[in-house]
């Protein structure tokens, strides 16, 4: 009966607040109950105000009854007849107002101060016990002075203004009133206390009840809306997440059948070519064999003593005539090699291509019909086919790739030679110029030989960024612990976030100075820890750390231990610490990895001339493996 309340409202007199009784309707449109109407007319005399919008009459208007609204009245009173049953069902009924305390017997006489008062002198304004208030009953001079039982709180009780006690409650300006007060609230509606209190009691019971029925509806709206929640869970999301791997298989079936074929074809036209160099290989070893046994022929002819059979056999060799070895011209077919490896490329960009397109479209929210406070669930973005339009866009806004040259070494002076080539993707942050500083072996070997102590000086504190954590990464310690999870940690989509390999960056990066931090490695079978450039790739094999020219890292693959920056691979001897420490000198243009025991020892380190600043970046994969950030403070 939910939906009676507020029509309860429209139905109720605005002065007794009660159900219309023969009501009236007034020039200005209110309504009210005749004899309410009558009896504030009859009290407050020319102008006649209406009670509710303060309209003036000079004439008191005639009023008729409003038989329409009689009839609705009667039939919402029969309707509102089921409604404390519905209450009661619930277990539920307005609570009852306390009475009030009765006075008698527990106000002090005012003379004396001890014995109980019997009357209270509304004159006077004090109270009185039976032997103080005999002057009040036998002396003419107290006759006027009207007597009424003990009041409490007499000084409360009392207007501040006219010292007289306050026996009337003006609505309109919500507070008590004494008779003489009446004067200056001539335009309001004041009422006795009791009959003001009653109202107002009816009043809050009314609203009460409505407050009961919308936290009824609020209860049903919350089970609704789980329930809505459970579905869209079980029925929508869960059978798209089916659907989607079921098209994901197939794509990437497709893509294993298309490197199928394109290693098939170069492994043909390499057979082809060595089958060729077997040929020419075996008709040159006959060759060889046939000169070399004429060669032996020639020797020992000659050194025959007689003449005779020397002619007779010099004779014969000489007519043998020898050719000079050939060997034909035999390779690859390059422009078959040349198509597949250009097929493949042009494949790779056009899906880097679309998958930037579509993780840079921001999703649609459109507003669902019926959501509370306009609450709107975000849709998935329809992928958008590339065009002509969007390939001339991107040839504009493609950026030239910067080289600058890197070394690596490791142990021994000894060290490979790396060109660094810049990467798109994620907006870079430029070093400032004054930290461009030619590299120098003697800080890096200051810093090589420094203790763990020593290299704590240089501590900072690395929080993990949740933008950048793939969705396979689970975040926790106040992102400072980042393990492999089993299940999808559902992130909302970010134009910096790793959407191939199980990775995470720090949340702040580094352009000058030297910092350090360290990392546990509680399951080390498959993990990385290292630094990378905020422009590294977020997508495609080329985003794995170490596999680009923007990071540089040290991986366990199972038991395998490596350094790996642009694709190549070091093999580092094993350690059985846990612990990894990372210096890295922006200054002086290196970055440094220690195992971390007792003491500090070398696991690899890099001499870069570094272009942008570098991010903390961190690699998990096996389920269950987890890198904590260590505290060092």
């Amino acid at each position: 009966m939910a939906e009676l309340c507020p029509l309860a409202e429209e139905l109720s007199c605005s002065i007794c607040l009660e159900p219309f009784k023969v009501p009236v309707t007034t020039p200005c449109g209110h309504n009210f109950c005749g004899l309410c109407l009558d009896e504030t007319w009859a009290v407050q005399g020319p102008p006649y105000l209406c009670p509710q919008c303060r309209t003036g009459y000079e004439t008191r208007p005639q009023l008729r009854k409003n038989t329409v609204l009689c009839a609705v009245v009667e039939q919402f009173l029969q309707a509102e007849q089921a409604r404390p049953a519905v209450l009661d069902s619930d277990g539920w009924t307005p609570p009852a107002r306390a009475a009030a305390s009765s006075p008698a017997g527990q106000v002090a006489c005012d003379h004396c101060l001890q014995a109980t008062a019997v009357k209270t002198c509304l004159v006077c304004m004090a109270s009185f016990c039976q032997e103080h208030l005999r002057p009040h009953l036998d002396s003419p001079a107290f006759r006027d002075h009207p007597l009424q039982p003990p009041v409490r709180d007499l000084m409360r009780r009392k207007c501040p203004q006219h010292n007289r006690l306050r026996d009337f409650f003006c609505p309109e300006h919500s507070e008590c009133i004494c008779h003489v007060c009446l004067v200056e609230h001539k335009t309001c509606s004041p009422a006795p206390l009791s009959q003001a209190s009653t109202d107002l009691e009816n009043k809050l019971r009314h609203k009460l009840t409505i407050m009961y029925s919308q936290i009824n509806g609020a209860s049903r709206a919350l089970e609704d809306v789980r329930a809505k929640q459970q579905d869209v869970r079980v029925r929508g999301a869960h059978r798209k997440m089916d659907q989607l791997r079921q098209e994901y298989m197939e794509m990437k079936a497709h893509i294993d059948a298309y490197e199928a074929n394109s290693t098939r074809k170069i492994k043909e036209e390499e057979k082809r070519v060595n089958s060729k160099f077997d040929h020419i290989y075996q008709v040159l070893l006959k060759k060889k064999s046939e000169i070399q046994t004429l060669k032996e022929e020639v020797e020992l002819a000659l050194t025959k003593g007689d003449e005779f059979e020397f002619l007779e056999k010099a004779a014969k060799l000489q007519g043998i005539t020898t050719k000079p070895v050939y060997v034909p011209k035999v390779e690859l077919n390059h422009e078959l090699i040349k198509g597949v490896c250009q097929g493949t490329s042009d494949l790779k960009n056009e899906l880097k291509r679309y998958l930037r397109q579509s993780q840079d479209k921001k999703p649609e929210e459109p507003t669902a019909p019926g959501d509370p406070g306009g609450y709107s669930l975000p849709s998935m973005p329809k992928p958008a086919r590339p065009g002509k339009k969007v390939l001339k866009e991107e040839k504009k806004t493609k950026k030239p790739a910067t080289a600058s040259s890197s070394k690596i070494s490791f142990g021994a002076p000894e060290h490979l030679d790396i060109k660094e080539t810049g990467q798109e993707g994620a907006a870079k942050v430029p070093l400032e110029p004054s930290t461009s500083v030619p590299l120098s072996g003697k800080v890096l070997e200051t810093f090589l030989a420094k203790s763990r102590p020593e290299l704590l000086e240089y501590a900072v504190k690395v929080i993990l960024d949740y933008n950048t954590a793939h969705n396979k990464v689970a975040l926790s310690q106040n992102f400072t612990v980042a393990s492999a999870a089993d299940t999808s940690q559902d992130y909302q989509p970010h134009p910096q976030r790793f959407t191939y390999c199980s990775q995470v960056l720090g949340l702040h990066c580094y352009k000058k100075g030297i910092h350090y931090w360290e990392v546990e490695l509680q399951k080390n079978n498959f993990c990385g820890v290292g630094v990378c450039y905020g422009s590294m790739p977020r997508h495609g094999p080329e985003s794995r750390l170490g596999r680009n020219s923007a990071s540089w890292c040290v991986e366990w693959f199972n038991t395998k231990i490596s350094a790996w920056h642009n694709n190549v691979e070091k093999t580092l001897p094993s350690t059985k610490s846990t612990r990894v420490g990372v210096l890295l000198n922006c200054d002086h243009g290196f970055v440094i990895f220690f195992a971390v025991a007792d003491k500090v020892h070398l696991l690899y380190k890099f001499k870069v001339a570094f272009a942008e600043a570098l991010y903390p970046a961190f690699w998990v994969f096996s389920a269950g493996a987890t890198l904590s950030i260590c505290s060092t403070r």
